[in-house]
């Protein structure tokens, strides 16, 4: 008799959804599949203690202030795998931890919403934006200058109701939530990736189990997507060069061209920002290209 797999996953709805599609995807290769709830650090922390907290729990730069229940769950052998927004997950694991699969990405854009269907453009003077990121401001104010930034944390549905409610004239949100969650609606505006380069890992799921368990890393490789994997490993290691985490106003995205891959930087200093793009040909290993972006963006800082 074949065991249950058990998924970790977050109780945010965007979470669950996550989670729901791996399990889908594992029952249809045959496997009886169980979903955990597990309330993380992140999850408790909505507010502006945010980052002050996790650096006190040695948190890497936030990044695993959503993870860090999960592993705990993944080490004793609770479950077996967790599902993750890639974006979220540091740029090195632990070594009793692995990303054993990384699915098909979605859109990896960022997107905005306004009330009525408004673009940046078409936003009255010195609107107020809903978005912690850094890595979003600087880009939104290389594209207009007299925006304002409003701390807004929380799930999906939080921050649509907090803009209902007039606590800023639009958000600033990843399309793939969104999108994962049919509230496409909500969208007015979907910015090039020249325009606002995303987060390492935007729009990829990681699923992520103990390097130990064979097993579950066997069942796991069938959901893997090559090109996925290497446009985030690309991705993540350029964020690693650079020495990034969340709170640090860093993008890059890696994409299939003819004969390699193009990777989009943007990195944002004391000078202002930099934004890059270089061409790898096919052969090139991921963390070289990623290695590559880092040193084109820091050569432009």
């Amino acid at each position: 008799m074949s065991r249950t797999l058990r998924i970790g996953s977050r109780g945010s709805q965007l979470a669950l959804w996550q989670a729901n599609h791996i399990a889908a995807a594992l029952r249809a290769l045959g496997h009886t599949v169980d979903i955990q709830i597990i309330k993380t650090t992140g999850d408790r922390l909505q507010d502006p203690a945010f980052l002050a907290a996790a650096t006190a729990q040695g948190i890497e730069d936030g990044k695993g202030i959503f993870i860090k229940e999960i592993e705990e769950a993944l080490a004793d052998g609770t479950i077996d795998l967790a599902v993750h927004s890639l974006k979220d997950l540091p740029t090195e694991l632990a070594l009793q931890f692995v990303i054993a699969a990384i699915p098909p990405r979605v859109d990896p854009r960022d997107v905005l919403v306004a009330p009525a269907g408004a673009t940046l453009e078409q936003l009255a003077a010195s609107p107020r934006i809903g978005t912690t990121s850094p890595r979003r401001q600087s880009q939104l104010l290389a594209l207009r200058g007299d925006l304002q930034f409003i701390e807004m944390r929380g799930n999906v549905d939080t921050r649509l109701r907090k803009l209902s409610e007039g606590q800023a004239e639009a958000l600033m949100l990843a399309a793939a939530g969104l999108d994962r969650l049919g509230l496409t609606q909500h969208i007015t505006q979907r910015f090039a990736v020249t325009e606002i380069c995303p987060a390492p890992g935007q729009g990829a799921l990681a699923i992520e189990c103990r390097a130990a368990d064979a097993v579950t890393k066997i069942v796991l490789a069938q959901l893997d997507d090559e090109a996925t994997r290497y446009a985030v490993t690309a991705e993540r290691a350029g964020l690693g060069a650079l020495g990034g985490g969340c709170s640090v106003p860093i993008g890059i995205f890696c994409e299939r061209a003819d004969n390699g891959y193009t990777l989009h930087g943007a990195s944002s200093t004391g000078s202002g920002l930099v934004r890059r793009e270089i061409f790898v040909a096919d052969g090139t290993a991921p963390e070289d290209a990623g290695r590559q972006i880092a040193a084109a963006l820091t050569a432009g800082a």
